[in-house]
């Protein structure tokens, strides 16, 4: 059986999403970040990542990992590459290119765009949206995906997803990174094949019932 380490409003919503596609049971051990409470260490605190129960199970404290059948692993982009990898289908690379192509452009999405993405949804779920160094921040960063916004929807053009001609692992990874981005219209608007494809992933059975999940967790 899998379980999955993590609350929907967390990166973990990658994994639950790519589970849901998988069809794949698992167990939801909701694990909430320390940050969100005031004493993570308090008697009475829900499991979070300072918990002692849950650094058991991963010492580094981050959310989410898996544990599938004594199989421990942590970064969810990458157990989305390792599940996507042990059940197969089309969501998997059906070659070995594939799946470098699959492991090269998830790489890309964590090291260029995440970083700058993040900081924009980051910002803006904060006070410091409204001040003008805030504003700033969050214009910077969406400056700093321009290039990687129009690398993408070049690469788009040809068939509409990432790798190959259907629906993989890797267009799901990277929808849940570029997610991050959304209230950032411009850049989609400059990137028509990005924002066609966002929508397309989006309108998947699987990633709405993910979101929905995650949007009937409290804030």
């Amino acid at each position: 059986m899998l379980t999955i380490y993590g609350v929907y409003r967390s990166r973990a919503s990658r994994n639950y999403w790519l589970a849901g596609e998988l069809g794949l049971p698992f167990e939801s051990v909701p694990v909430i970040q320390a940050y969100r409470l005031d004493d993570p260490q308090a008697a009475d605190a829900p499991l979070n990542t300072q918990s002692p129960a849950f650094l058991t199970v991963n010492p580094t404290g981050l959310i989410p990992c898996i544990d599938d059948d004594g199989f421990v692993m942590m970064e969810s982009l990458a157990i989305n590459l390792y599940l996507a990898r042990k059940h197969g289908g089309p969501l998997s690379g059906q070659t070995i290119t594939e799946e470098a192509d699959m492991l090269q452009w998830t790489m890309w999405a964590a090291t260029e765009v995440e970083p700058h993405a993040v900081k924009i949804i980051m910002l803006n779920n904060s006070k410091s949206a409204e001040s003008e160094e805030g504003r700033l921040a969050i214009r910077g960063a969406a400056r700093a995906l321009r290039t990687c916004f129009r690398r993408l929807d070049a690469h788009l053009a040809a068939t509409g997803h990432v790798v190959g001609d259907r629906f993989t692992v890797a267009d799901l990874n990277l929808a849940e990174v570029f997610r991050y981005a959304m209230s950032q219209e411009q850049l989609f608007d400059a990137a028509p094949n990005v924002k066609a494809w966002l929508a397309a992933c989006q309108a998947r059975p699987a990633f709405k019932a993910m979101i929905a999940t995650r949007l009937a967790e409290p804030e």
